[in-house]
């Protein structure tokens, strides 16, 4: 096995693991803390990272950068926290990863005007279809489980929270060529995390008690996990697949990474499963195949 082919393995795996620490944090902390304590703490240390290169920002590239650093990691993550924290966690991941390349094609679409071929129209219907499908019993009220209309709103909010994520990374290709990738990462999540501390601080209420939660187990190593893991390692990763393997190559994490966060929600928190929810993921899985073919 080459190197890269063990470090996707380890990006798959670290990526489809996220879901869970923020769905047992999330249940003694506010999802919009989790968020914002994992980027602020992520921001400082990538822009150390960076070094020297953090001041390689053109001076025309700013006003992108920090529209799309509210988009990819303000709006994303703020409505992927919420929504990871009223979902399976399974599900939620399924819905983040497998949207992602059908997202990708509609903002690509209406913000560059990619042509969209039959194809792209084929992966966003199967997309929508198997959507449909892992709402179903949460919209309907079935299931017998408590909350299931809370996590159809859960689910909308990871699926909207992608959609943000997407557009905004669609709006950075215009910039990633005028500085070093570190840099615009580094940037993108400061400024993320800036505007994740704001939003917290102006709809909840925040105080040394909230703060002190986020030192107590099980949350504190749960963020841990998220800083290093999840966004030190993980985008480290990335970067360099992305260097060798290409986008195509890099992206298919979105292929194995919600099967790893599906199964860790059934066998570590007891999350349902069933064929509605199969039927659905199958379909995403499908979707986003064809969407990441070349």
């Amino acid at each position: 096995m080459s190197r890269n082919a063990a470090l996707f393995i380890v990006l798959c795996l670290v990526w489809g693991l996220t879901f869970l620490p923020v769905r047992i944090a999330s249940e003694h902390a506010s999802p919009l803390l989790l968020a914002s304590a994992r980027f602020v703490t992520a921001g400082v240390l990538m822009m150390a990272w960076a070094g020297r290169d953090l001041l390689k920002v053109p001076r025309t590239a700013w006003p992108r950068l920090i529209a799309t650093a509210l988009l990819v990691n303000t709006a994303n993550y703020a409505f992927l926290f919420w929504g990871a924290a009223h979902a399976p966690s399974g599900l939620s991941a399924i819905v983040n990863m497998a949207t992602i390349p059908v997202w990708t094609l509609l903002a690509s679409r209406a913000l560059e005007d990619q042509k969209i071929t039959a194809r792209r129209v084929a992966a966003i219907a199967l997309g929508t279809a198997g959507l449909g499908f892992l709402f179903a019993q949460r919209l309907m009220g079935g299931g017998g489980a408590p909350g299931d209309a809370l996590e159809a709103w859960g689910l909308a909010s990871v699926a909207f929270g992608t959609l943000a994520y997407c557009v905004g990374g669609v709006l950075s290709r215009r910039i990633a060529g005028t500085m070093p990738t570190l840099t615009l990462a580094s940037w993108q999540t400061a400024i993320g995390a800036l505007g994740l501390v704001v939003v917290t601080l102006a709809i909840e209420p925040i105080g040394v008690p909230e703060l002190a939660v986020l030192l107590s187990w099980p949350v504190a190593p749960a963020v841990g996990f998220l800083v290093v893991a999840g966004s030190l390692v993980g985008f480290t990763i990335y970067i360099r697949l992305l260097r060798d393997w290409g986008a195509f190559g890099a992206g298919l994490y979105a292929f194995v990474s919600p099967v790893i966060a599906v199964v860790a929600g059934v066998l570590l928190l007891g999350e349902p499963f069933g064929a509605s929810e199969a039927v659905g993921a199958l379909l995403m899985f499908g979707a986003a195949a064809i969407a990441l073919r070349r």
